[in-house]
């Protein structure tokens, strides 16, 4: 007999669905001919807490429980024990007796670090020892499940991908459980200080933003703009400054309004001449299918969803109705072998949504954008829709169908043409200043007819927005008008929950240090594309952050904390890095021992520095965020451990 083990029953019954022989189900696991499917539900197993590896000499409180103490820290272990939930009993009894008539074991965990790991730690704490596959789900469509089926690999070659998550789980538990209890017992006796190795430098991004934006002094400036007439049609330039000129400031900005009006009055009635003009042609690839943190910078900026509602839309729409693929993924390539499919994905899509009828007619398969591209591939790939064509879009929820269209729109736009463009510049001399113009010609809208274009590009294109006039050197250039655009430089936007996951994802904009810069660069910068969004939850339950609109604002608990604890728990490079360290475990560069020895290290370290420091003073939390951060809900010990 063969048993799957599934990371959760919707995915273990998508299994059963695609293997031949009579089904026959019942509450812990389903038989499929010679095949079994069981299931778990998340961990069922999770690391033991500290009072397993404390004395039974230290005294316990009215609950049971040992008192946290000083003297006690750090807790160190050096046999690390797993639990199985209480919860989980019924099910553990079922895969245990399951085993004992098994010939071989497919691990059906969800295709990233986690998944491999609580399906490994089952078969570990049963001391299963016989052979074992893996079945790698990309998406949970009947053919994505059946191809998945028909190239099982040997379990052991995703061994550390297996130690990376345990290395995870440790680190989380080492820094968030010691450090926690030692700055507890170290404040006013204000509640649970939860310090974390993600979740306090997330919290310190958002501190120094909102530090940076009270600091925040207005600069007003000028800039003078002028009109001028060519004999093929009119046209804006903008004064360019001179180096040396009087009245700019350290920026570049001319802060002076009477040097700003000579030189409007300068050129006033001149005639000038064109000096340069040049014209190129470009064109813009289509954005890349969407990783889960652009997925969620997109459904903020567009729709104002929170980070943990987009993922539970993505989430749900893989799971649920499987009408996209595996979400969690840091990856926004696709593999060249998907291309074949293409056609039944694209008849999918309209036929789910009949909306997108017309869009899809105008693709062209012949079309390879840069998105399919074997060499980038990870353990993932990029969000898109499934063949799957068996669900109406009326069946999904609005955030549901609005994070589909976001998933599907982006997946079409590979099968359109670049958008093509021609940019001009040109530069005129006139009352013995330089005017610089900008213009822009749209050639063929290619996918922006599907998508529009993001923030930033779309900035671009306002600052391009006139056509310029065709002209050659030397023409001359009329004077029509001139004007003085009064502006006020602006502070640093508030994070939102799309614009924090992408500080995090990408933390090496954020860093100042170049030899760290540019290592963070490669790295997947603060928790991981499905950690991000419970972060931030997690954050916000514990008063440190606040919701304002789309806006996410310290509070004043944040900010003391922050400022309390060293610069090395809250710099988002030195997490960026362990995160580094942990996807060297992934790839079998480095061992699970090691990491673990160095945060052991760093632990001791800053727990010794802890109880020498100064007392704490923090606001008391309230009685709800009190009650969220000592007895949090969670699937996995992994989020209940401070980050």
């Amino acid at each position: 007999m063969r048993l799957f083990i599934a990371e959760k029953p919707s995915l273990g019954k998508a299994i059963a669905a695609q293997l031949p022989g009579q089904k026959k189900a019942s509450c812990t696991h389903i038989i499929c001919g010679n095949d079994v499917v069981s299931w778990a539900f998340g961990h069922l197993y999770e690391l033991a807490e500290p009072d397993h590896y404390l004395s039974d000499s230290v005294p316990v409180n009215g609950s049971g429980k040992k008192r946290w103490r000083l003297e006690d820290l750090p807790i160190i272990p050096t046999d690390w024990k797993k639990i199985p939930k209480a919860s989980a009993k019924e099910q553990l009894t079922a895969i245990r007796a399951l085993l004992k008539s098994a010939g071989e074991v497919v691990n059906a965990g969800d295709p990233d670090r986690e998944g491999q790991l609580l399906v490994d730690e089952i078969l570990e704490a049963m001391k299963w020892r016989g052979p074992t596959k893996r079945i790698w789900l990309a998406a949970l469509d009947p053919a994505s499940v059946q191809k998945a089926l028909a190239s099982l690999k040997d379990n052991k070659a995703y061994l550390p991908l297996r130690d990376a998550a345990e290395a995870r789980a440790r680190a989380d538990w080492l820094v968030g459980l010691n450090l926690t209890r030692a700055y507890t017992l170290k404040s006013n006796n204000v509640g649970v200080v939860s310090v974390g190795r993600v979740q306090t430098p997330t919290l310190a991004l958002v501190v120094r933003r909102d530090a940076e934006i009270e600091a925040f002094i207005p600069t007003q400036f000028y800039v003078p703009i002028t009109t001028f007439q060519h004999q093929n049609g009119n046209y804006k330039a903008t004064w360019k400054a001179p180096d040396g000129a009087p009245g700019l400031d350290s920026e570049g900005r001319l802060t002076s309004l009477p040097t700003a009006q000579d030189i409007i009055n300068s050129v006033a009635g001149q005639t000038g001449k064109i000096l340069s003009f040049e014209s190129t042609d470009g064109q813009e690839a289509p954005p890349l299918p969407f990783t889960l943190s652009k997925l969620q910078a997109a459904a903020s900026a567009k729709f104002g969803l929170s980070a943990q509602d987009t993922l539970n839309c993505a989430q749900a729409l893989y799971e649920t109705h499987k009408l996209t693929s595996y979400p969690r993924t840091d990856c926004a390539y696709l593999p060249e072998s998907q291309r074949q499919g293409a056609r039944m994905i694209l008849a999918a899509v309209a036929t789910v949504n009949h909306l997108m009828t017309p869009t899809v007619q105008g693709v062209d398969l012949s079309l390879k954008s840069a998105a399919w591209n074997d060499k980038k591939i990870g353990a993932h790939h990029g969000i898109i829709p499934t063949s799957h064509d068996q669900v109406s879009i009326s069946a999904l929820s609005e955030a549901e169908k609005q994070v589909y269209e976001l998933i599907v729109k982006a997946y079409v736009c590979q099968f359109y043409p670049p958008h093509a463009f021609t940019k001009t510049v040109t530069v005129t001399n006139a009352g013995g200043y330089q005017w610089l113009a900008r213009g822009r010609v749209i050639k063929a809208i290619g996918w922006r007819s599907v998508m529009q274009p993001d923030k930033e590009n779309k900035e671009k294109d306002e600052e391009d927005a006139q056509v310029l006039p065709l002209m050659k050197v030397g023409d001359p250039a009329e004077w029509v008008s001139g004007t003085i655009d009064h502006r006020v430089t602006k502070p640093p936007s508030r994070f939102t929950d799309g614009t924090l996951i992408a500080a995090m994802s990408s933390v090496h904009k954020l860093v100042t240090d170049p030899k760290i810069k540019a290592k963070l660069k490669e790295t997947s910068g603060l928790g991981t594309e499905a950690t991000r969004a419970n972060i931030l939850e997690t954050l916000l339950k514990r008063e440190f952050l606040e919701r304002k609109g789309k806006q996410l604002l310290s509070t004043e608990r944040g900010r003391l904390l922050v400022a309390a604890l060293p610069e090395v728990l809250t710099d988002p490079g030195v997490t960026g890095l362990w995160e580094d360290v942990l996807s060297e475990v992934a790839a079998g560069t480095r061992t699970l021992a090691d990491f673990e020895d160095r945060q052991k290290a760093f632990v001791v370290k800053r727990v010794e520095a802890a109880k020498a420091g100064a007392a704490l003073a923090l606001p008391a939390v309230a009685r709800s965020a009190q009650k969220s951060a000592t007895k949090p809900k969670r699937r996995t010990f992994k989020k209940r451990a401070s980050k």
